[in-house]
């Protein structure tokens, strides 16, 4: 292509992921995040990656639904704006996976477990350091697993970053520094997603040689995007640069306050004030490509009162 394309953002994630052909990559990475009980040979991919049905998907958020072989369900879902009450939105979306399950007339003995997984590029758990958190419901006080079919795993993809970041290093000393933190096939994974630039598919080292790994490089490099996917993709692109740009502008405006309770108001105001800006750049980008208006406010937020301002703007 003509331009490399980032795997974490939504559409990729999912042409990459979510494929029939790509079956082993997706197995490779559920593996990589549940446990040795949990582990999948085979999956059948319940919701496989449809353009017209990612079109109808709310803006940066896409999910892939996997039945392993033992009939265990697999949401891998990747979000990459901030749209705050995340955990809320997680356990609606695991009870809406357990809960299709079980068709008329059938017993709720045929439920079976169901993990989500959710791969996150920005920080939702502040309270941890680490990256991957799982989370399984106990009793408070004797610590019975009793209800065994709830899973949920984070994965956030900012904490993994900012473990390896370090100004004015250049490529070969970044690629040193990421090749340290490496130590479980998750990480390599995340590595993978975060920092995919830095890796050659023909030249990987050893502590990222892995066949799956070698495979979704080669596919990156050869991903052909139609023309209605290229915007997709650039617009959801877009929409992850400004954010990530103005969250950064926030923080840094909290920190000088030097209390807490301002980095958090920051923050929050930074978010808000992010998606805004974020909005009105995709709507600018899509209406100079001649995007219908009803799509744009479908997939910005905008009003199509708001979209026009904007379009005679221009």
């Amino acid at each position: 292509m003509s331009e490399e394309v980032m795997p974490r953002v939504d559409i990729a994630f999912k042409k990459l992921f979510g494929v029939d052909e790509n079956k082993d990559l997706l197995i490779s990475l559920i593996n990589s995040v549940v446990s040795e009980e949990d582990q999948v040979e085979t999956v059948d991919i319940l919701n496989p990656y449809n353009f017209q049905d990612f079109k109808n998907d709310k803006l940066s958020i896409l999910d892939i639904k996997a039945k392993g072989h033992t009939g265990k369900r697999y949401c891998i879902e990747i979000q990459i704006s901030d749209e705050g009450d995340y955990d809320k939105r997680a356990l609606f979306y695991w009870g809406k996976a357990y809960t299709q399950q079980l068709g008329k007339n059938k017993a709720y003995s045929e439920l079976n477990k169901t993990i989500g997984i959710h791969i996150l590029n920005f920080i939702s758990i502040p309270e941890t350091e680490e990256y991957h958190n799982t989370f399984r419901p106990f009793a408070k006080k004797s610590g019975v697993h009793y209800f065994k079919d709830m899973e949920l795993h984070t994965i956030e993809l900012s904490k993994f970053e900012d473990k390896i970041k370090v100004e004015k290093l250049d490529e070969a000393d970044e690629l040193k520094l990421l090749l340290s933190k490496i130590k479980t096939s998750l990480d390599r994974w995340v590595a993978f997603l975060t920092r995919h630039n830095l890796l050659n598919q023909h030249n990987l080292p050893k502590e990222l040689k892995d066949p799956q790994l070698e495979k979704a490089l080669e596919v990156m490099e050869v991903m052909n995007f139609s023309a209605a996917e290229r915007d997709a993709y650039e617009a959801h692109l877009n929409w992850l640069r400004i954010e990530a740009s103005t969250l950064k502008k926030a923080e840094k405006k909290a920190l000088n306050k030097g209390r807490e309770e301002g980095r958090q108001e920051g923050r929050q105001e930074g978010i808000q004030e992010g998606r805004q800006e974020t909005a009105v750049e995709i709507t600018r980008n899509m209406v100079s490509q001649g995007v219908d208006i009803k799509i744009i406010a479908k997939c910005t937020g905008l009003t199509e009162k708001q979209i026009k301002e904007i379009k005679s703007k221009k």
